[in-house]
């Protein structure tokens, strides 16, 4: 695959399928692991984001695996229903999955909203991270809206609704963090993914496209939706052209930060080999250019460092949603 890859041509490979596998050449692993292909667990809808990560992912792991690696889609719950499959499985390594934060937290932390999800953070072992992804908000072209400014003021005195992925992921996290600082009512209407929130955006059913930046950029290129701002501390790289929330007087900073973990109680040599061997995948810069062709910035966090990073952001979380 070229770095000249888009959205839409990557997905027009994997979209007829709820699977990926791919073969490639065995590379540098203990010759006791992997003995078979591994799973992994998206837990949101195929087309959003996390799909598109994990599958760019998938493709670019198989050959340094060495043996197939499949994606599979379990949508629903607000991500528990991928997430609480994951916790469950056998900790051998052949079964790993995305993690996304802010989103994961609010099945286990907001007890008032229903979060009563008996698995948390120490439910999985951490491997490593692979990409960070800003919040932005767009609308259909023909919106009366033209700026954020316009969207909140409205949301002050009138109902204005936006789409959202279930209680608690990052679009909804942020919506509620911006409606505390600026007295908006911002309605969230959670739907299973971004591609139906979308549908109903562009059919003039909903407000406002709450979404990330990998999963607009290429539409927003298109003229398909029009931005209204970034909540990224400076510009997208991907988009230069929107302004951040922050330019535009909101002091607003939103992401996801989707990572791969495995249940918990993963033996440590095979932890290691994972790591090892997502690593050499995410920092390549084949794959760093593959990402980018797809408005997807790769950071690397890993091991110990990478728990820390989620152990953080679910502190902060819980105290800015006072959970």
């Amino acid at each position: 695959m070229s770095a000249g890859i888009t959205r839409r041509s990557f997905l027009g490979t994997t979209a007829g399928a709820a699977a990926l596998s791919l073969t490639g050449a065995r590379a540098g692993f203990a010759q006791q692991f992997p003995e078979r292909g591994i799973l992994v667990i998206v837990p949101y809808a195929a087309g959003g984001g996390s799909d598109i990560s994990a599958r760019l992912l998938a493709r670019d792991f198989e050959p340094i695996l060495g043996k197939p690696v499949t994606v599979e889609n379990r949508a629903g719950g607000g991500g528990w229903i991928g997430w609480g499959s994951l916790a469950a499985s056998k900790p051998d390594g052949y079964t790993i999955g995305y993690i996304n934060v802010p989103n994961i937290f609010a099945g286990y932390l907001d007890k008032q909203s229903g979060g009563g999800r008996k698995e948390n953070l120490e439910s999985f072992t951490p491997l490593i991270n692979h990409v960070t992804d800003y919040n932005m908000w767009s609308v259909k072209p023909d919106s009366r809206f033209k700026t954020v400014k316009d969207v909140i003021e409205h949301a002050k005195k009138d109902r204005l609704t936006l789409n959202g992925g279930g209680y608690g992921t990052d679009d909804h996290v942020a919506a509620l963090g911006i409606s505390a600082k600026t007295g908006a009512k911002l309605e969230m209407v959670h739907f299973r993914g971004t591609p139906e929130g979308k549908t109903q955006v562009l059919g003039g059913n909903i407000d406002v496209y709450a979404c990330n930046v990998s999963e607009a950029a290429e539409d927003a290129k298109a003229g398909v939706i029009r931005p209204l701002g970034v909540m990224s501390p400076n510009r997208s790289k991907f988009i230069p052209n929107v302004p951040t929330f922050r330019e535009q007087g909101f002091d607003e900073a939103w992401s996801t930060s989707r990572g791969i973990a495995a249940p918990a109680n993963l033996p440590d040599d095979v932890k290691n080999a994972l790591i090892a061997a997502l690593e050499k995948t995410i920092a390549s810069p084949e794959h760093k250019a593959k990402a980018e062709a797809l408005s997807l910035d790769p950071e690397v966090i890993k091991g110990d460092a990478y728990r820390k990073f989620l152990k953080d952001n679910e502190q902060a979380t819980k105290k800015l949603m006072n959970w």
